[in-house]
């Protein structure tokens, strides 16, 4: 009878891991490669047969747990943080693999938590941003109305002044408020694509009507060059949310030099409706435009909070954009000012 031998090898083993969808390796008491699945091969495409694992994965402590289990220890679990080319999470399931006539060998299962733990930094961002701009109109609001009880109570001057201010704030967290719900609902149908056809071409110029009179007073004229008929499938109110954050922030923020306009644009190109608000004020360095559409994330906190800016806008025009299966896309240069160009599907 010819020798067993001493390690299961990649035919017994492959059909039992090839159709798990984890990453999964099969190592030796060396940390050698027995055998791994296609996920695993994504993951370390360098790895070969035979060659050890730490070559490809630089994890110290699963190796060491993997060598403990393969040494005749029980299943273990470890952590491991891949922090280049991008930070990424796993957790190591490692167990034996026993098979009579053969010495032990060890599994290692790998369960990527990234998206978890992205999921879980943004809800604590979250929760810590909005508290944070909760709070301080809070506080300015109980510190006014104290001033009004106490030294300001019969001062008519200073009770039309805070009184003035106490209602920006109250307004300020009503527009917080407001945008907070507007995002919850939108995650709640995120998975429903809408399918009215809206006529894009008279949502816009209609949007634009209304922001003329803002435009107007800030100095910053708006030229129009809509193409008529754009149909697209959507949901009216959410595609009017769009179309509104944009023009508004292109006229608050990127205030026009010289009488320059800001420039909105509509036209057909292919199967999209492509939608393009261009400003020419003081642009956006560019280490903050893969950012902008963060919840809360602002260039200038002060600029946005003073011209009542909630620092969810963009956040909800990449939301409802997702939801129709559109694009944005934002190019900028300082000093050569911004464009926001929306693509979705005719």
């Amino acid at each position: 009878m010819p020798p067993q031998p001493k390690w299961p090898s990649e035919e017994m083993l492959g059909p039992v891991i090839g159709a798990l969808a984890d990453p999964v390796f099969v190592i030796d008491a060396e940390t050698h490669a027995l055998a791994f699945n296609a996920a695993a091969r994504l993951l370390a495409p360098a790895l070969r047969l035979g060659e050890p694992l730490s070559r490809s994965l630089r994890s110290p402590d699963m190796l060491d747990a993997a060598m403990r289990v393969v040494a005749g220890g029980e299943a273990e679990k470890a952590a491991w943080v891949e922090r280049l080319p991008v930070e990424r999470w796993f957790e190591a399931h490692i167990a034996p693999v026993r098979f009579p006539g053969f010495r032990t060998a060890a599994m290692i299962s790998l369960r990527d938590l990234t998206e978890a733990h992205r999921v879980e930094r943004m809800r604590v961002d979250f929760v810590a941003n909005a508290s944070h701009e909760l709070r301080t109109p809070l506080a300015s609001l109980l510190g006014f109305v104290e001033t009004l009880q106490g030294p300001a109570k019969n001062d008519e001057k200073a009770r039309d002044r805070f009184l003035g201010i106490m209602r920006e704030q109250a307004q300020r967290m009503a527009r917080l408020i407001d945008d907070l719900l507007s995002l919850s609902r939108i995650e709640q149908h995120m998975h429903v694509r809408p399918v009215e056809a809206i006529d894009l071409t008279v949502l816009v110029a209609h949007i634009v009507d209304t922001l003329t009179p803002m435009a107007d007073e800030g100095g910053a004229p708006i030229a129009l060059d809509l193409e008529p008929n754009v149909i697209v499938p959507g949901d009216h109110d959410e595609l009017a949310r769009v179309i509104e954050n944009l023009v508004e922030n292109a006229i608050k923020y990127g205030c026009a030099e010289e009488g320059r306009p800001v420039e909105i644009s509509l036209a057909r190109v292919g199967a999209s409706a492509v939608f393009t608000v261009r400003d020419h004020g003081p642009g956006i360095p560019a280490e903050h435009i893969p950012r902008l559409t963060e919840r809360f994330y602002r260039v200038d906190a002060g600029k946005s909070r003073a011209k009542g800016g909630t620092g969810l806008g963009l956040a909800i025009v990449k939301h409802i954009l997702l939801r129709h299966r559109g694009r944005l896309a934002i190019e900028s240069s300082l000093g050569e000012g911004s464009l926001f160009r929306v693509t979705l599907p005719v």
